[in-house]
């Protein structure tokens, strides 16, 4: 039996991420083709607040 052949299908993305890729080199170097700042501003716009990282109430 042949092997198929797998087609590397890009998956769907936010408008503003279009074309963003991530990869990690042999040596655990990470590239990313989206400015730092940019991706950091796209997730301060888009992601809610964690509850989590807020300090309670009756805490100092």
């Amino acid at each position: 039996m042949a092997k198929k052949d797998k087609k590397k299908e890009l998956p769907t993305v936010h408008p503003d991420l279009a074309g963003f890729e991530m990869n990690i080199d042999s040596f655990g170097t990470i590239t990313s083709t989206l400015d730092r700042d940019r991706l950091n501003a796209f997730l301060d716009k888009q992601m809610p607040e964690d509850k989590k990282l807020k300090p309670k109430e009756n805490e100092g």
